[in-house]
C-alpha cells in the first residue's frame, strides 16, 4: 500500500516525538511521565473546545495538533516502558470501532442512533468480555469535572426512566434548592459554625446539580454553556478595566457605580 499523506505526517510526528524523548533531545520532554501530563490532557483538550466554539479553522487546527502530540507522547512514553507501542494504540481503537460498528463493516442492522448504543453496550460485555457494573452510574468515570460527571450521571439515569416527565418540575427543582440555599445561608449568617457552612456548601452542590439536570433537559451541555459566560464575562470585564484606565480611575469597590456604568455599556455593545 502506498503511504498516504496521513501516514507521512503521522509518521513525522512519531519520529519527532521520538527524538525529543532521545538522549539528545528536549530536558523538559525527557522529564514528563504519563502522571505529569495529565493536567495537560485536560488543558489542551478544554483549550481545543475552546476554539471549537469560535469557530475559528485555523485554531481548531492548532489545538487538534496539541492533543495529537500529548497523545503521541503518551503512548510513546508507554513504548519506552515495552508496555505496549504506538501502533498497538491505533490498531487498538481500529479494532475496536469496526467490532463495535457491526452495521457498518458487518452484516447487522439498525434503526436509529438508540439501537446503535444498545448494540455498542451488548458488544462490550458478550464479545469483549467486559463485566457488566453493578450500577449503570458506575459507567460515568469518576476522573471528569465535577460538573460535566453531574450531567453524565443524569443522562444516564434518564436512560432508565428516572427522569422529569417535564421541564416544569426540573424548574419547580431549582427553584426549591434555592430556597433551601436561602435557608442555609441564613443559619450561618446567625453564627451557625463549620456546621452550617457544610450546609451551605451541601445546599449548594445540589442547587448546581439540579441546574445541570435543567441544561440536560434541554440538551445543552453545562460545560460549554458555562465557558460561553466565562467568554463573555472575560469581555466585558476587560472593557471595564480599560474604560475604568481611560478615565484615570481606580478598580475599587467605592467607585463600583462607575463600574457597573461600564458594564452595562459593554453589554450593549
Amino acid at each position: 500500500m502506498n503511504e498516504t499523506k496521513e501516514s507521512r505526517a503521522f509518521n513525522r510526528l512519531v519520529e519527532l516525538t521520538a527524538q525529543l524523548r532521545g538522549p539528545d533531545g528536549c530536558p523538559w520532554d525527557r522529564e514528563q511521565t504519563p502522571m505529569t501530563l495529565r493536567g495537560d490532557l485536560i488543558e489542551e483538550t478544554y483549550e481545543c473546545v475552546e476554539a471549537i466554539d469560535e469557530r475559528d479553522s485555523e485554531h481548531i487546527k492548532e489545538e487538534l495538533g496539541d492533543l495529537y502530540f500529548l497523545l503521541t507522547m503518551l503512548s510513546y512514553m508507554h513504548e519506552q516502558e515495552g508496555k505496549f507501542s504506538v501502533s498497538d494504540v491505533l490498531d487498538t481503537v481500529s479494532d475496536k470501532l469496526v467490532r463495535r460498528h457491526p452495521h457498518v463493516f458487518g452484516d447487522a442492522t439498525v434503526a436509529d442512533s438508540g439501537e446503535v448504543l444498545v448494540n455498542w453496550n451488548r458488544i462490550k460485555v458478550e464479545q469483549e468480555g467486559r463485566k457488566p457494573k453493578d450500577s449503570i452510574l458506575d459507567e460515568v468515570s469518576k476522573a471528569l469535572p465535577p460538573l460535566d460527571r453531574a450531567y453524565k450521571l443524569q443522562k444516564k439515569a434518564s436512560k432508565v426512566g428516572f427522569d422529569w416527565p417535564d421541564i416544569s418540575g426540573v424548574i419547580g427543582k431549582i427553584e426549591e434548592e434555592l430556597e433551601e440555599v436561602r435557608d442555609a445561608i441564613g443559619s450561618h449568617t446567625d453564627g451557625g459554625g463549620d456546621a452550617a457552612r457544610d450546609e451551605v456548601e451541601a445546599e449548594l452542590g445540589d442547587l448546581l446539580f439540579s441546574v445541570v439536570n435543567l441544561c440536560r433537559f434541554l440538551r445543552i451541555e453545562p460545560s460549554v454553556a458555562l465557558q460561553r459566560t466565562n467568554v463573555k464575562f472575560t469581555t466585558r470585564f476587560k472593557h471595564v478595566e480599560s474604560s475604568m484606565k481611560v478615565s484615570g480611575q481606580e478598580m475599587k469597590q467605592e467607585n463600583l457605580a462607575v463600574m457597573d456604568t461600564y458594564w452595562e455599556e459593554a453589554k450593549k455593545r
